[in-house]
């Protein structure tokens, strides 16, 4: 890559990700961020399922033994993983469906249409790259779509796509169903810690945010050099990832495990 300019990392959060996979270009200086020698260590190890917890038992107003014993899997879920799977969460895997489908319409498209809804540099909401990181981390081989979705005055649907035609409405559907979905979870987590159930919904307050995020991962001349998404702590109290089958997590020796998803979980 020599003598290429070495572009500021705001000119290259303002050029997609996708657009130069498409034109089959090598990653800037700015996306580097692994040496390109895997070693063993890096390969992921296989673990264990992470924990399914059913939460129509945990959800339901009938008290029976079975609860208990969904209660104890999240427990022991959040004490060892730090993550669960859950079931019964009142959406089915063909809605869940939907919603993957309109994502993916969405950067399916032409770019010029996808730029309609671009956003700022050091904006968040919008079509893009997360803004512009801390000096010295490396960018994210990615781009998304981030749409503040609750509470409903702080959409901006300048950014919703309007095409595909079903993304605003099955977004809207999605999140009615995920704002019921994490309050039940809240007030399971509560419970869990033997305290009072709303406390944590009360600590997120009554205008809580929810934001819905649509990651596209590009192929990539140089997959050794690079990732799709950083190594980072999320901003928010919780986080929900649709799976679609197997998943990576980061264990607390610092190593990527790979674990079996459970579909439409």
């Amino acid at each position: 890559m020599a003598g290429v300019p070495l572009l500021p990392a705001e000119v290259l959060l303002s050029k997609r990700v996708q657009e130069m996979a498409l034109n089959g270009e090598e990653p800037p200086h700015l996306y580097l961020c692994r040496g390109g020698d895997e070693t063993e260590e890096d390969v992921p190890s296989r673990l264990s399922p992470i924990p399914i917890v059913d939460f129509s038992i945990l959800s339901s107003s009938e008290p029976c033994a079975e609860q208990e014993v969904e209660l104890q899997k999240l427990t022991s879920a959040l004490c060892s993983w730090g993550c669960f799977q859950a079931i019964g969460h009142g959406m089915s895997a063909s809605f869940l469906d939907r919603i993957r489908q309109a994502g993916k319409e969405f950067f399916e498209q032409p770019m010029e249409i996808k730029k309609k809804y671009s956003k700022g540099v050091e904006e968040f909401q919008g079509y893009g790259a997360d803004p512009t990181p801390e000096e010295g981390q490396p960018l994210d081989w990615s781009d998304r779509l981030f749409l503040d979705v609750h509470p409903e005055d702080t959409r901006k649907y300048g950014f919703w796509p309007e095409s595909p035609t079903s993304f605003r409405c099955v977004l809207e559907e999605y999140t009615v169903k995920m704002k019921a979905f994490t309050e039940a979870v809240s007030k399971a987590m509560a419970k869990s810690l033997n305290l009072e159930e709303d406390c944590f919904l009360n600590q997120f307050g009554e205008k809580a945010k929810l934001q819905a995020r649509f990651n596209y991962y590009s192929c990539c001349e140089r997959p050794d050099l690079v990732l799709g998404l950083k190594p980072h702590a999320d901003g928010s109290g919780e986080g929900y990832y649709p799976i679609e089958g197997g998943i990576q997590k980061v264990t607390q020796l610092g190593r990527w495990a790979v674990v079996d998803g459970d579909y439409g979980a």
